[in-house]
């Protein structure tokens, strides 16, 4: 061990892979207030009813020299090498890592954060589900991997409720042409409505309204889209226009090269292939780098290339997306039986790679 002190601020998969493999040579503070990892590819389970409770932090720090402090950063001192905790405590640093990842962005629609769920509150969406008096309706907003999962989830576990997808463009719209007719198929099968080119303007105790009028609803969940926390911002590093901090081939701060910031915080360009997107699938590779970074381990920059993208579409189907390495579709997909089960591998198997 050395001395270095390495504060992590984040258990998501970019935080925890990279305090599990930085934790083998250094001292390390991983600052999160959660008491269990959140499995966030997996929230649409959690929103239907399926699956158990997620392991411990804890138990995904075993055999790490890894203080989990469960505490939320409100600070970060930049000259002073410091992070300021809501404890009112603060933890200094010889390294910095900032991994906090991103949250539901409600986009100043008048009424989203009031009478819409966000994913982040799947057990709550399920509470609210299960004690419904009867069927109703439930709107999903965001034509996204997220809010397509969550409607072929909701829709295959509650068959008695209207499930409406709602999305300001084409649900599914990055896909192939074979991938989004497979999922506007299983939506058919399932009963989903979907409502397309529809953006929402206001969402009221009744459901969303859109530019074309409203659309009933007893609950609507929101999976729009995602938006970073202000913190690195306010702290002085260096930001794009979304406010993902902007960092070099070693996962670096341009501005602060003491602050490595990694996941969905972080505006990642790889040469060829350009600003990396959002998601799990970017930002545990980018912790398991800077562990090993860390740790002495590589001194390569950091490099990625894009293979596939999987869905989740109920129970019994999945899809499975071939890519290119720059982020373009293949036109290859697989689906039903054998794309449910390689989005289960694939899901299934994050845990074990995150230490």
């Amino acid at each position: 061990m050395t001395g270095k002190q390495i504060v992590v601020l984040g258990a998501g998969y970019a935080g925890l892979a990279a305090a599990t493999r930085a934790g083998r040579n250094h001292r390390v503070t991983l600052v999160a207030p959660e008491e269990r990892f959140v499995h966030r590819v997996r929230l649409h389970e959690t929103a239907a009813g399926h699956g158990g409770q997620w392991p411990t932090v804890a138990h995904l720090l075993r055999g790490r020299q890894v203080e989990h402090r469960r505490a939320r950063a409100t600070e970060i001192d930049l000259a002073g090498r410091k992070v300021v905790l809501d404890s009112g405590d603060s933890v200094g640093y010889d390294t910095l890592v900032y991994a906090l990842g991103s949250r539901t962005a409600w986009h100043d629609v008048p009424g989203a954060d009031e009478h819409a769920y966000p994913v982040e509150r799947a057990d709550e969406i399920h509470r609210r589900l299960r004690s419904a008096g009867r069927p109703g309706t439930v709107a999903v907003v965001g034509g996204g991997s997220t809010g397509i999962e969550l409607a072929a989830e909701l829709a295959e576990a509650y068959p008695r409720r209207q499930v409406r997808i709602i999305a300001a463009g084409a649900v599914g719209g990055w896909l192939s042409a074979k991938g989004r007719a497979h999922v506007l198929r299983v939506f058919d099968r399932l009963g989903v409505q979907v409502h397309q080119h529809q953006p929402v303007t206001a969402v009221t105790e009744h459901g969303p309204r859109t530019d074309r009028g409203a659309i009933d609803a007893e609950i609507t969940v929101w999976a729009a889209s995602m938006e970073v926390p202000e913190l690195a911002a306010e702290a002085g590093l260096t930001v794009d226009g979304t406010g993902r901090a902007v960092v070099d081939d070693r996962l670096r701060s341009v501005s602060h090269p003491d602050v490595h910031v990694i996941g969905d915080a972080a505006a990642v360009t790889v040469p060829g292939i350009g600003t990396l997107r959002m998601g799990c699938a970017t930002a545990l590779p980018q912790g398991q780098y800077l562990g090993r970074l860390l740790a002495g381990r590589t001194a390569e920059p950091f490099g990625y290339r894009y293979a596939a993208q999987c869905l989740s579409l109920g129970r019994r189907d999945g899809l499975l997306q071939l890519i290119h390495p720059d982020d373009s579709m293949r036109p290859t997909v697989l689906t039903g039986t054998a794309g449910r089960l390689a989005k289960a591998a694939i899901a299934g198997g994050v845990l074990a790679t995150v230490r």
